[in-house]
């Protein structure tokens, strides 16, 4: 091993949450000891928000088709590059690029692997637990990015144990972000969101899991009794035209707005007076924790991931996909003073700076880097 760690961080592709998060871990490690390449095999991040923390970057440019069935053109050109580079350790996030290393590191000389799974169900298809199971080695650790996905993962029983897997929950860097956000008003002018409109907001792709239907429908249960109230979602997927026709079909064309992809969602969170995130599964949900930054009381779907920062916030935890009850939720928040909602946001705030330290999730994978190398 040479004077400092060679470490490649692999993604996908960039995604505003699991790249910030991968930055993170970058923050981690000194420079003085390692040296880090974050590489992506398909596409490019804007340039604006490139991996700043890394040494050196890498975009392979793959298309998606690549990774796809044998994904032999991605596994020589992986091969080749890590067995140039040397690499002492892996860290890959999500499924694909945890199954290219898994292959290749049975060739590869690489001290550790370290796979980070951000969602719950990445391994429901039988072939992939058959494949962890054949190709674990012992230079292995798996995180899942809470507990629930931890035991999740511990459930599946095919190479997944408490030796190899442990749980580092996702944090956010909160004097970065508090850094970023925009005062209320200049959030909602740019945002184009009128200035004196009681606003629920969510942030997240526009895809089935994130329930915004839901959401939607349980906004047209009580926006009569709340004239001028708005929802508003940032976001963009292949839902638009779906949620987009339901608003019509509610009549809620001048009420409810998506707003589309922001590079930066977190600086546009101040404009929202309540925060919802009505998703029917998460790994964590990070954004309930920007939502948390934002100084919001929240309301989030009672998942197992999410359950425990629901209650560490105070916030209100309804069932999945149960619209009377979301609505319930939205009529309790929309119904209290402004100071009240404030109040409740600044609990939220403060359970977030004790509990999510960023300093903390830093240090975790610091910890278990060196751990993993003096096994």
């Amino acid at each position: 091993m040479s004077s400092k760690v060679k470490v490649l961080q692999l993604q996908y592709q960039y995604d505003a949450g699991v790249s910030d998060l991968a930055e993170q871990v970058i923050c981690g490690l000194p420079g003085e000891q390692f040296d880090v390449t974050t590489a992506f095999l398909c596409g490019s991040p804007p340039p604006e928000v490139s991996a700043r923390g890394a040494h050196r970057s890498i975009y392979f440019g793959f298309q998606k088709s690549s990774l796809a069935g044998l994904r032999l053109k991605v596994l020589w050109a992986l091969y080749k590059f890590c067995r140039r580079e040397g690499f002492d350790v892996v860290i890959a996030h999500r499924f694909k690029p945890i199954n290219v290393m898994m292959i290749l590191s049975r060739w590869l000389k690489v001290s550790l692997c370290i796979g980070v799974l951000h969602r719950i169900g990445d391994f429901d298809r039988p072939y992939r637990r058959k494949q962890v199971k054949r190709l674990k080695k012992d230079g292995w650790y798996f995180v899942g990015v809470s507990e629930a996905v931890r035991q999740h993962l511990l459930a599946y029983r095919c190479g997944f144990d408490e030796h190899n897997t442990f749980a580092i929950t996702n944090a956010i860097d909160i004097e970065k972000a508090v850094t970023l956000q925009l005062p209320r008003e200049e959030a909602r002018k740019k945002l184009g969101l009128a200035s004196d409109a009681l606003i629920i907001g969510a942030l997240g792709r526009l895809v089935p899991v994130k329930g915004h239907c839901y959401l939607i429908e349980a906004f047209a249960k009580i926006e009569k009794g709340y004239p001028g109230a708005q929802l508003a979602i940032i976001g963009e997927g292949r839902r638009r035209q779906a949620l987009q026709a339901q608003i019509e079909e509610l009549g809620l064309s001048n009420q409810v707005h998506l707003l589309g992809f922001h590079t930066t969602a977190l600086q546009y969170l101040r404009a929202f007076d309540v925060f919802v995130m009505p998703s029917l599964e998460e790994g964590l949900g990070l954004a309930l924790l920007e939502g948390m930054c934002a100084r919001l009381p929240i309301i989030a779907s009672d998942v197992p991931a999410m359950r425990p920062l629901i209650a560490g916030a105070g916030g209100i935890a309804v069932p999945p996909a149960d619209v009377d009850e979301l609505a319930q939720a939205l009529d309790r928040y929309m119904s209290l003073t402004f100071s009240d909602r404030q109040a409740l946001g600044q609990d939220a705030f403060e359970y977030l700076c004790r509990e999510h330290s960023i300093e903390s999730f830093r240090e975790a994978y610091k910890s278990l880097i060196w751990q993993g190398l003096r096994r």
